[in-house]
């Protein structure tokens, strides 16, 4: 009796180390694929070939379905909201939501996001400030980000238990501080009210709003630290692992209300915000903000890695827990 107890107890052990081993042979193949600033160099570059993607022009169509082309040679579903949203001043306008979903079943989920539409008034000009802005880096530089992140991830698939969600959201940069803050992030309103999925929910949300400037510092933005203090430590400390400390900086960088702050009141989604902003709580936003000079000039490609780097790193970090 005791020698067959025994040769069970051997038997349950060697299953057990066979077992643990398997685990960890299938974690250690997860290898972080590089994020290639080249191409998200090239997505900016691309998105600003369109002209202004400003809502109601041909360029926020042509723009809309170049996203939704690159979403589906990633992603496994991709989702297209349309709907017509209203502007602070009463204008109607076309709001085109993209969102591709990479392991659509996956219970656990990261949620990223970014605008895609640029500002339809240079108002932070001293000339031609009526006339649309290109936006490289306040639209289209998040839009890169996300796009090379999906790219990145379909080389190098994440265990079918964790699943990301990519949401490209329209119409945030039609608001005016006279309308009011709620006249901002239009598309991520309509989204957050009437996600892609009945009652989604997400882990944690990671807007990124002007991510590719040459000198750009991501300080820990308020509404970030408020609702997601947790979230906000682990992707700057991934930051610093990641060693790219220099740009995540630990300072405080001021309440911004973009749309990352629609997400935590309307969906309860912890989401932080990775925003270039300096120490000045009076003028927060960098000197191309809301101007024409927002333009590939303004555009670093070390940025670039530097933020995508940490996301998949971030990522990859995870896969390797489940």
């Amino acid at each position: 009796m005791a020698a067959s107890l025994s040769a069970c107890e051997n038997e349950d052990s060697n299953t057990t180390h066979s077992s643990e081993s398997t685990v960890a042979e299938t974690r250690s193949s997860i290898q972080k694929p590089d994020f290639r600033p080249d191409t998200a160099y090239a997505y900016i570059a691309r998105q600003l070939s369109f002209g202004a993607r400003v809502p109601g022009t041909k360029a926020q169509i042509e723009c809309a379905n170049w996203i939704q082309q690159l979403l589906t040679a990633s992603c496994d579903t991709v989702y297209r909201q349309e709907a017509t949203v209203k502007a602070g001043n009463g204008k109607p306008l076309p709001c085109i939501n993209i969102i591709g979903s990479i392991n659509p079943e996956a219970k656990q989920r990261i949620l990223f996001l970014t605008h895609w539409d640029s500002r339809p008034w240079a108002d932070r000009d001293h000339s031609r400030s009526e006339e649309p802005i290109l936006a490289a880096d306040d639209g289209a530089s998040g839009t890169a980000v996300l796009l090379e992140l999906a790219s990145r991830i379909q080389s190098q698939a994440l265990p079918s238990s964790l699943g990301i969600d990519f949401l490209f959201c329209d119409v945030e940069d039609y608001g005016r501080s006279e309308w009011g803050e709620n006249s901002y992030s239009l598309g991520t309103q309509y989204w957050a009210k009437k996600p892609h999925i009945p009652g989604y929910k997400a882990s944690f949300g990671i807007l990124l709003d002007m991510v590719g400037a040459r000198d750009a510092r991501f300080r820990m933005e308020g509404y970030s630290s408020e609702y997601a203090p947790d979230v906000l430590r682990n992707v700057w400390s991934t930051a610093a692992r990641a060693g790219f400390s220099s740009y995540f900086l630990y300072e405080y960088g001021g309440y911004i209300t973009d749309d990352h702050y629609f997400v935590n009141k309307l969906t309860g989604i912890p989401t932080i915000n990775i925003i270039n902003l300096s120490r000045n709580p009076e003028s927060p936003f960098a000197s191309h903000w809301h101007t024409h000079n927002d333009n590939m000039d303004i555009i670093d490609k070390n940025t670039l890695e530097a933020v995508g780097e940490t996301l998949l790193q971030l990522i990859y970090e995870m896969a390797s827990t489940h």
